[in-house]
């Protein structure tokens, strides 16, 4: 298997953190086929929605290190400060961005038909960030998947 060497990025922790962001990201493909009834590949690279592959990402790559370098080691506190500011991050000011674009949606739109005259182009994007339940899902996800490959990550 390609993994066993570790070379399918060049680095096993890399692998295994790319395994978490692709499940998260794969899980919303599944999820569109499941709630729309057809294949929005987008959502493969697309932000926001469940789960968060950015919590996931952060989440796997500290529990990585954690089984690499050891739970007390400073690498693991430094991917652990990490994991938590992205994790703020998606949850709060991402989020937040996404609710101010809902916002200023309506607004043009509002102001589009009451001028009869094209404001702006294009929407802007509102799915930014997380709900905190993404989020937490997200970083389950991501321990896990570092869990799992424990033993490719020690081999």
């Amino acid at each position: 298997m390609l993994l066993e060497s570790g070379v399918f990025l060049g680095n096993k922790i890399l692998d295994v953190v790319f395994i978490a962001w692709f499940s998260a990201q794969f899980y919303k493909v599944i999820s569109s086929v499941l709630m729309e009834g057809q294949i929005n590949i987008r959502r493969l690279w697309d932000t926001g929605g469940m789960p968060s592959s950015h919590s996931a990402t952060v989440t796997s790559l500290a529990t990585c290190v954690g089984l690499i370098e050891g739970w007390g080691s400073s690498e693991f506190a430094m991917a652990t400060i990490f994991a938590s500011v992205v994790m703020y991050d998606a949850a709060g000011i991402r989020r937040a961005a996404g609710k101010q674009a809902g916002v200023l949606n309506k607004i043009i739109e509002r102001l589009t038909h009451k001028i009869e005259e094209k404001v702006h182009d294009e929407r802007l994007k509102e799915l930014l960030g997380h709900t905190p339940f993404e989020v937490v899902i997200g970083a389950s996800l991501g321990i896990l998947v570092g869990l799992v490959m424990e033993g490719y990550l020690l081999s």
